[in-house]
Formats: C-alpha cells, sequence, structure tokens
C-alpha cells in the first residue's frame, strides 16, 4: 500500500494536532493536502454570501452545514489525481456515508479535551474563542465520533494518540502506514 494512492482521512477535534500531521505526511509521502479549515477560513475572508455564512458559522463555533461541505469539497477534490489527505471531513454521519470519494483509510489522532483546548487557547485565530471552542468540542463529541465507529466497522479506522511530541504521533502514523504496507 503506497499512501500516495490513497484517498487518507485523517481525524482529531479540534486541536489534535491534524493540520500539522497533514503537512508531515504529505511532504514524506508526496500526497495533496486538502485542510477543510483552511478552505472555510478562506472562503469566510472574501466577503461573498457564502463568506459571509461560513464566517457567522465558524465565529459561532457550529459546523459548516452538509450541503455546503458537499459542494465545498467536491470543488476542491475536481481534478486530482492519485491520493490525498483530507482534514477536516467528514464532520458528520451523513457526510461520511455521502461517499464523495473511496476512502482507503482513517487517521484519527485521539486527545482529551482539556488538552485540545489548552493547544487550541494559544493559536491566534479570530474563530477560536473560549466560547466557540466548547461548543465545537461539544459538536464533535456528539457529530463527529459517531464517524470513528462508522470505519471502524469497515476496519479502516486507525487510532493515535495525540499527547505526545509532534514528531512521535508523525512516526506512529508513519509505522501504521508501513504495517499496512506489509498486508
Amino acid at each position: 500500500m503506497d499512501p500516495a494512492s490513497l484517498n487518507i482521512i485523517l481525524m482529531g477535534c479540534p486541536g489534535s494536532g491534524k493540520s500539522t500531521q497533514g503537512e508531515l505526511l504529505v511532504q514524506k509521502y508526496n500526497l495533496k493536502l486538502i485542510q477543510t479549515g483552511k478552505i472555510y477560513r478562506n472562503i469566510a475572508a472574501t466577503g461573498t454570501e457564502l463568506g459571509k455564512k461560513i464566517k457567522r458559522m465558524m465565529e459561532s463555533g457550529q459546523l459548516i452545514d452538509d450541503q455546503t461541505t458537499f459542494e465545498v469539497i467536491d470543488k476542491n477534490l475536481k481534478g486530482i489525481d492519485g491520493g490525498y489527505l483530507i482534514d477536516g471531513y467528514p464532520r458528520t454521519l451523513g457526510q461520511a456515508k455521502w461517499n464523495l470519494f473511496e476512502v482507503g483509510m482513517v487517521i484519527y489522532i485521539n486527545l482529551p479535551d482539556e488538552i485540545a483546548i489548552a493547544r487550541m487557547m494559544k493559536r491566534e485565530r479570530s474563530d477560536d474563542t473560549v466560547e466557540s471552542l466548547k461548543i465545537r468540542m461539544q459538536l464533535f463529541h456528539k457529530e463527529t465520533e459517531p464517524i470513528l465507529n462508522y470505519f471502524k466497522e469497515q476496519g479502516k479506522l486507525f487510532v493515535v494518540d495525540g499527547q505526545p511530541r509532534v514528531e512521535e504521533i508523525h512516526n506512529s502514523i508513519v509505522k501504521i502506514f508501513e504495517k499496512k504496507n506489509e498486508n
């Protein structure tokens, strides 16, 4: 299994280090990286009607609705050949079942809420307020965690501990890829 030929989903609660790990994996395996959070922040900055809608939702800590998410993801997947790593999608079970693309594997970075919130408070992003972070964590547990069982039942879920240093987490993910490659 060559990771560059797979569509890999990188999941974890807000602040779990998905973006950091995504960037490291893209460099190591020559994957294409799709970061929905970054895409949404870019759209929010445009001032268009869609941008204003997304900005309001992000600032209040809400998830972007499924229909908007499908349109944004579909647009960003067009023209990509080979595998890619997607960070921040799916966020709901409905999105996971939508089948916009063939999922090769799902890497879940597991991190306790209190550590994730402490990490996010160190970032300087306008959508990272204590109130919005608490809402985002609640939404993650309610909406996103059921996706883990969905992918586990398919044998596609791999869990790594998100508490160690960045390099250790990266090495854990690389070991998963190597082990999967042996099979």
